[in-house]
C-alpha cells in the first residue's frame, strides 16, 4: 500500500515512517512543514529507500496538500501532524487552533475529493486514519479507565484542539461517508523525541547539570506507551481496523511523575554517574503547577487487543531503560537541537 504520513518528521510520526520502511513493503510520504520540533534527522536511517519520499508542506495549505495527495496517489492517509504540546498551548493557543483544527479540516476536504474520485475497489479500500490522544477524554479520580466511550472532556486549548479535530473527523466519516478511523493514545516516550517533553527533559537537564523542574507534587498519573509499541499499533488500526471505529492504545504502564523521573535519574545513576557521586535526584526541583492541570489519564486498550491482535511489548522498565540508553548513545542527534531551541518548562503561568 502507498502509505501518506502527515508530521512524518515528528516524533510518533517518523517512529511510523521508520516502522514501515524497516518492516513492511509499503511505500511512504512523508508530508511535513518541519517545525521546530519536526526534523528530517529522525528518518535519516530510512531517507535512502526506494520506497520512501519526502514533501515539505503545511497541512494547512490545501492546494499544497492536493498537490502531493494527487501525486502520490495513497490508499492510506495517517494524519499525525499536529501541535502536541500542553506547556505551549497554554502560552499560545493559537497556533493549536490553527494546526489542529483548521489542518485537520484541511486534510480531511483534500482527503474527501480525492477519494470520491477514486475507482470502486480503491474508494473501498481508502482510509483516513485520525491519530490523536487520551488528553480529549479529560482527567480520572483514582480509580477507572478511559474507554471509547467515555465522554470528552478537554482540559487544557492543546486537548480542546485534538477533541475539536476528533470530532471533524467523526463528522466527515457520517456526512460525507469518508472511511476514517480514530486512535487515542497515551503518553509516548523513547527514541527521537523532541527534547522539550517530560522524560528527554529530564535527561538533558540532568546531564548539563540542571535542575529537574517537576510540577506540583508531581503526583499527577499518565499511562505510558513506548513509541515503537504505539506505531505497531497504528499499523494495525489502518490495516485491519473497522471503519468508522475508534481505538484507544496504552501501555497499561500508570505511572506518577515523580516516579518518572526518579527511573530516570536511576538510569543515569547507572550508566554514566555524577562526577561527585550524588544521585541525579538530587538536582530535583518543585516547581508550581501548570494551569489546569489533569490529575491522572489511564486507558484501557481492551478493544484494540480483542479485535486486532494487538498489545504493547515493552514494560516501562524496559522502555525507560532503552530510552536513556538511546539518549545517552545519541547525544549528536539531540545536542544540537537543545542548543537551538532552550528546553524549558513552559506554561507555568495563566
Amino acid at each position: 500500500m502507498r502509505i501518506f504520513v502527515t508530521g512524518g518528521a515528528g516524533f510518533i510520526g517518523s517512529a511510523l515512517v521508520r516502522h514501515l520502511i524497516a518492516n513492511t513493503s509499503h511505500e511512504v510520504l512523508n508530508f511535513d512543514k518541519l517545525t521546530y520540533a519536526g526534523t528530517l534527522s529522525t528518518v535519516e536511517k530510512v531517507a535512502g529507500s526506494d520506497r520512501y519520499r519526502f514533501v515539505q508542506g503545511d497541512i494547512c495549505d490545501r492546494d499544497a496538500v492536493r498537490a502531493a495527495i494527487g501525486s502520490f496517489r495513497p490508499g492510506i492517509v495517517t494524519h499525525l501532524a499536529a501541535e502536541s504540546h500542553v506547556d505551549r498551548s497554554i502560552d499560545g493557543p493559537g497556533a493549536f487552533i490553527e494546526t489542529n483544527l483548521v489542518g485537520t479540516f484541511a486534510m480531511l476536504s483534500e482527503a474527501r475529493c480525492y477519494w470520491q474520485a477514486l475507482d470502486g475497489e480503491a474508494q473501498r479500500a481508502f482510509r483516513f486514519h485520525h491519530i490523536s490522544t487520551d488528553e480529549v477524554y479529560g482527567s480520572l479520580g483514582e480509580t477507572g479507565l478511559f474507554t471509547e466511550e467515555t465522554p470528552y472532556d478537554p482540559r487544557s486549548p492543546y486537548s480542546a484542539s485534538k477533541a475539536g479535530s476528533d470530532h471533524l473527523v467523526s463528522a466527515w466519516g457520517h456526512t460525507y461517508g469518508l472511511p476514517v478511523l480514530i486512535t487515542n493514545c497515551s503518553n509516548n516516550y523513547g527514541p527521537y523525541h523532541f527534547p522539550e517533553k517530560l522524560i528527554p527533559l529530564m535527561i538533558v537537564r540532568a546531564l548539563a547539570g540542571e535542575s529537574l523542574p517537576v510540577y506540583g507534587k508531581g503526583d499527577q498519573v499518565r499511562d505510558w506507551l513506548f513509541v515503537e509499541d504505539h506505531v505497531r499499533a497504528l499499523q494495525a488500526v489502518f490495516e485491519r481496523g473497522a471503519v468508522g471505529r475508534t481505538y484507544n492504545v496504552g501501555g497499561n504502564n500508570e505511572k506518577q511523575n515523580l516516579e518518572v523521573v526518579h527511573a530516570v535519574c536511576a538510569h543515569l545513576d547507572r550508566l554514566r554517574p555524577r562526577h561527585d557521586g550524588a544521585s541525579y535526584a538530587a538536582q530535583l526541583a518543585y516547581v508550581a503547577d501548570r494551569p489546569g492541570h489533569d490529575k491522572r489519564y489511564a486507558i484501557d486498550a481492551s478493544r484494540i487487543r480483542d479485535e486486532l491482535g494487538w498489545q504493547p511489548r515493552e514494560t516501562f522498565e524496559s522502555g525507560i531503560a532503552k530510552t536513556v540508553e538511546w539518549y545517552l548513545g545519541n547525544e549528536a542527534w539531540w545536542r544540537p537541537l537543545v542548543a537551538a531551541k532552550a528546553a524549558e518548562r513552559r506554561g507555568v503561568a495563566a
